[in-house]
């Protein structure tokens, strides 16, 4: 049965590796899903306003849930822009559905609930799925992805990943230009910029405490280089280890602009978009994912938790739900070179073994 459920694992996985999807356009994604889950004679629902759905298993009033993201990257690959699975979503799909498969014909005296979310990569597809009900009567979660094989090799599984808080922000200066020679008459747009990477810089935070603020976008003058820029744009990557820290960074930036505002007579226009919470792990459910790798894969297996500055929106799922508890499980496959990397492969051994860990830990929550 066990090679037949792998067989069954890998061909998911190849049909979704070569038919990527971007977030929010996951159609023949999600069309894909519903076809295997109707060959499965699993109950599923499927909404009218996004992709992605969500399934049940088993009976009972309690309800366990597990998540599996389903977008792609839009990425350059040898030179041809298009969707790509590089993140892994590819191999996520096909362990949780694997889990399922493992767990279909097993006594079950619970509920077990498959999210299949669409827009990770966005930030916001667990919203969706939160505003639609799936986490309505969940008293535990759990979620699954693949690591770089410099957090974990092949053959080891973590029972957690403790992701970083990560938030975005585009903004505008207007100022006024002028003549190179008369730089008075102006207010220059890169004094602006400059001296706002040089405060993002100033702000100190505890050295305990992983963080970062960065300039990611400067877009500023012409072609005439004699011409002194009263316009720009500019984007900023912000993280943190914990949510606490990300908040402090956000108001600390936010006072700081407001001040080079005044202090430069310019109109400064910003947004803050797509915040991604830290993790909340729960003790309890990570100690239960850990008891599941030591019986399926045994004590070796068990790896550290991942600390990762990588964001996921999984985690607004118990932001929005504190009482759930919740925790990722980590995979190690010998993942090179990297998460989001156009090349990225892995060992897809790792895929049936997720399953097993996931299938276990869902009976045992």
């Amino acid at each position: 049965m066990s090679q037949n459920i792998e067989k069954h694992i890998l061909d998911w996985f190849n049909h979704f590796h070569t038919h990527p999807e971007v977030s929010w356009k996951e159609f023949k994604t999600t069309d894909k899903i519903a076809e295997i889950l109707d060959d499965l004679g699993v109950h599923y629902r499927r909404f009218s306003d996004v992709t992605g759905l969500i399934a049940e298993i088993g009976v009972g009033d309690e309800v366990i849930a597990v998540r599996a993201d389903i977008d792609a990257l839009w990425q350059e690959v040898d030179g041809t822009w298009q969707a790509n699975h590089s993140c892994g979503h590819d191999a996520n799909i096909s362990m949780v559905l694997g889990a399922l498969l493992y767990l279909q014909n097993q006594q079950l005296n619970k509920k077990i609930r498959f999210i299949f979310q669409p827009a990770e990569e966005k930030g916001n597809g667990s919203i969706a799925m939160i505003e639609r009900g799936a986490l309505q009567g969940v008293t535990h979660l759990f979620g699954i992805h693949l690591r770089p094989v410099d957090e974990l090799p092949f053959g080891k599984i973590s029972p957690s990943i403790h992701h970083g808080a990560g938030i975005f922000m585009e903004g505008e200066i207007n100022g006024i230009d002028a003549h190179g020679a008369r730089p008075h008459q102006g207010k220059n747009a890169i004094d602006v910029i400059v001296a706002l990477h040089q405060y993002i810089k100033s702000i100190y935070v505890s050295p305990f405490e992983p963080h970062s603020a960065k300039l990611t976008k400067i877009i500023t003058g012409g072609e005439s280089v004699n011409i002194i820029p009263g316009k720009a744009e500019f984007a900023m990557d912000v993280r943190a280890q914990c949510n606490e820290v990300l908040n402090m960074l956000k108001e600390k930036i936010d006072e700081g602009i407001t001040s080079l505002k005044h202090l430069y007579n310019v109109d400064i226009d910003w947004k803050w978009n797509d915040f991604t919470p830290g993790a909340e792990v729960s003790a309890e459910s990570e100690a239960i994912a850990e008891k599941a790798i030591r019986q399926i894969i045994g004590d070796h297996a068990v790896a550290q938790p991942v600390i990762t500055s990588g964001s996921d929106d999984f985690h607004f799922y118990t932001v929005k739900h504190p009482e759930v508890k919740a925790s990722m499980i980590g995979v190690g496959a010998d993942l090179t070179p990297g998460l989001h990397h156009p090349k990225m492969m892995f060992n897809r051994a790792a895929l049936n073994i997720g399953s097993r860990v996931l299938a276990e830990t869902l009976m045992k929550a």
